[in-house]
């Protein structure tokens, strides 16, 4: 069937055409099916300031796209046809969805281009990138009013206590996972698994293996329409990697593994410990090398730097280990179709196709390079000082992302001066603000 066809059949009146950002948030517009037509065959035009903008739309600053050079023109959103989906809650004839990629200019910063890209990248090496993701959330019982209201302190969680996998409160809140299950379903979205986390409230969802550009297209739409089923339920979620001081950190993990050009697994070697075969090895090498130059991209906010606060279960630097959730690099797997590594460094609130992005470059670099890795964890690695780690403040990640010669080959370099650039400005932003806690601890006595 042709997308005329499809069209046709869902008597589309009106169509949504949607991009990620890159805080990884869906914006777009309904457009008529009359504009649709033209918008398949040239795109829609979409300012590259879209880029620009934290989720509450702050502008950031950006060379070329907000600052004084700046004429806020549009480029074309190019449609993706194959990524149509169905908005869960719309009635027939309202409820398409297209996902789009910047054309023109902007499709040096656009995140899923850069995917695109390093996924075309890696085949051109020989390589096919399998991966799953894992998003981490905190549901709440209040309305983002009611929130608000509480200054964000003192809300009421989904459940009360911590209760990772406990069976008790997954049956107790039946009705949300059936939900979820019931949203994903017309989305095209591959739920994996669901189930409780390591805090009141905090849960996991979590998109199944697949290939190209497609789970990460999945988890940016789970991202969206999680939230947007808690509001339709008066409740919020929550995806910032520390909300509380009180509760642990969020995270989204990355599952890879590669096949060759035939489709064969190559992570695999019975003959080697754990089967892991020297081109994991070489992947494994280029993680370590590699990922502390884009710390940025797995750590994008000001609040995703207190995620490693002690006492917090988030990696201790950039080790790995057999089956060793204590490390950020996991392998976990026993076999040909099963063995991969868990990047554990990306926060709740990194963008999924730049997090992939940027996990499969330094991977591959490493394979090309025959980058050997450190000796493996054994035991609890918080215990253990690291032999390499990521950038632990803001400041210094953009730095590092700003002077990266690997970053600017992999994801390009204007890219890199945009996303250093208006990361620089969000921090500079928030520099000049004055916490509650400060104002508790020095107003009087300081």
């Amino acid at each position: 069937m042709n997308l005329d066809d499809v069209l046709d059949e869902n008597g589309c009146k009106f169509a949504t055409v949607a991009m990620a950002d890159t805080n990884g948030a869906l914006r777009g517009q309904m457009v008529s099916r009359r504009s649709l037509a033209g918008i398949l065959r040239h795109g829609m035009g979409m300012a590259p300031v879209t880029l620009a903008l934290d989720p509450t739309d702050q502008i950031l600053h950006v060379p070329g796209v907000t600052d004084d050079t700046a004429d806020f023109h549009d480029d074309p959103l190019i449609v993706d046809p194959s990524s149509l989906r169905r908005i869960p809650w719309a009635k027939p004839g309202h409820d398409l969805l297209f996902l789009s990629t910047y054309g023109g200019a902007t499709s040096a910063l656009c995140p899923r281009s850069i995917l695109r890209r390093t996924l075309a990248r890696a085949a051109d090496a020989g390589f096919t990138l399998k991966y799953g993701m894992e998003l981490e959330y905190t549901l709440f019982d209040e309305t983002p009013e009611s929130a608000r209201a509480k200054g964000y302190r003192g809300l009421k969680t989904a459940t009360l206590h911590q209760s990772h996998d406990l069976v008790l409160y997954q049956a107790m809140q039946s009705e949300w996972y059936e939900a979820v299950a019931a949203m994903a379903e017309p989305l095209r979205i591959d739920i994996a698994k669901m189930h409780e986390e390591i805090g009141g409230g905090f849960m996991e969802a979590c998109v199944a293996a697949g290939e190209g550009l497609e789970p990460a297209d999945q988890l940016v739409l789970l991202k969206t329409f999680l939230r947007g089923l808690a509001l339709r339920q008066g409740r919020s979620i929550t995806y910032m990697p520390r909300w509380s001081e009180e509760a642990d950190s969020q995270s989204i993990h990355v599952h890879v593994s590669l096949k060759d050009a035939r489709g064969v697994p190559v992570f695999h070697d019975p003959d080697q410990p754990h089967g892991i075969s020297r081109t994991f090895r070489h992947f494994i090498g280029g993680l370590q090398k590699h990922l502390a130059d884009m710390t940025l991209v797995f750590l994008p906010t000001v609040n995703a730097y207190r995620r490693f606060a002690p006492g917090t279960f988030a990696p201790p630097g950039l080790t790995w280990g057999y089956e060793n959730r204590t490390t950020a690099l996991r392998v976990v797997g026993h076999d040909a179709g099963s063995l991969r590594v868990e990047n554990r460094l990306p926060g709740s609130d990194t963008n999924p196709y730049l997090t992939v992005a940027a996990t499969l470059a330094a991977g591959i670099a490493g394979i090309l390079d025959k980058v050997e890795p450190d000796a493996p964890i054994l035991g609890n690695g918080y215990g253990q000082p690291p032999t390499r780690d990521f950038h632990r403040q803001m400041p210094q990640a953009i730095a590092a992302l700003r002077g990266s010669d690997f970053a600017r080959d992999w994801l390009g370099d204007a890219f890199v001066t945009a996303f250093a650039a208006s990361r620089e400005s969000q921090f500079d932003q928030f520099r000049a603000k004055v916490p509650d806690v400060e104002l508790m601890r020095y107003f009087d006595l300081g």
